[in-house]
């Protein structure tokens, strides 16, 4: 019991959920140590993540939000089973470096950085892998950078494509885009360096934000895989990261 770690969200649900848990494993012994249990939702889990970047320890995921992709439902007759018998999933997150004025902000997103507009015009960005232009200038709502884990959420809402986990990659998605009215976006190779440069900073300015953590008025943003940074997660075997991005594909196909 000393090496197993419950953290949960403020809600009534959450309280609730955590009590049972407490209850059940002062009673019975867990065959798996290291472990965090996370009782939440998808937003408590980013942020419990992000304070925990530099743990060995494993999280498992138990849902009181809503969708829970990042997390597993809660079962108070079979938790003890599901947590003995949890596949681990390797997920490395995005680093953000904003440029404001003259110094940067670094921040990790484990779904996707987001540059988005902060007025009535829309942003005139360029977009760089390393050297090589991407696109000279993007003029849209913003543009969305996301891992494979973080495929299915907003970078699902703005069109963009859903990726493997084991995909290596990470997709590069326009946010309404104007012109050119027909790009699509792209998608890259997990080593790349993706750099977004706001074109018109003081008349059109632009945030960026990793996950949940907003920048303003940003001049570059540069965004690329931290492979030091590695967070493990537990899943049922019936309900996996890969079997739910399965399931978003299939969901899209039939709609």
């Amino acid at each position: 019991m000393s090496k197993i770690l419950i953290i949960s969200d403020k809600n009534k649900k959450s309280l609730y959920i955590k009590k049972k848990v407490i209850k059940i494993l002062s009673r019975h012994k867990l065959n798996k140590s290291n472990i965090v249990i996370v009782i939440g939702g998808d937003g408590f889990m980013l942020q419990t993540l992000k304070r925990n970047k530099n743990t060995n320890k494993s999280f498992y995921g138990v849902n009181s939000g809503n969708y829970g992709f990042l997390m597993n439902k809660f079962s108070e007759k079979n938790i003890l089973k599901y947590i003995s018998k949890s596949k681990s999933i390797n997920i490395f997150p995005l680093e953000m470096i904003a440029k404001v004025r003259n110094k940067n902000i670094k921040s990790l997103a484990i779904n996707e950085v987001s540059i988005l507009r902060q007025s009535r015009q829309a942003a005139n960005l360029s977009i760089k892998n390393n050297s090589k232009n991407i696109i000279k200038k993007l003029v849209s709502d913003g543009v969305l950078v996301s891992t494979p884990a973080g495929s299915t959420a907003y970078n699902l809402s703005v069109h963009g494509p859903i990726l493997n986990l084991n995909s290596k990659k990470i997709s590069i998605a326009p946010i309404s885009a104007f012109r050119p009215r027909r790009w699509v976006g792209k998608i890259v190779s997990d080593k790349s360096k993706v750099i977004i440069t706001n074109l018109d900073h003081k008349k059109r300015p632009v945030s960026a934000v990793a996950d949940n953590f907003e920048v303003r008025n940003v001049k570059k943003v540069t965004v690329r895989i931290q492979n030091k940074i590695k967070f493990s997660l537990l899943y049922d075997k019936k309900s996996s990261l890969h079997k739910k991005i399965k399931l978003e594909q299939l969901r899209r196909e039939i709609n």
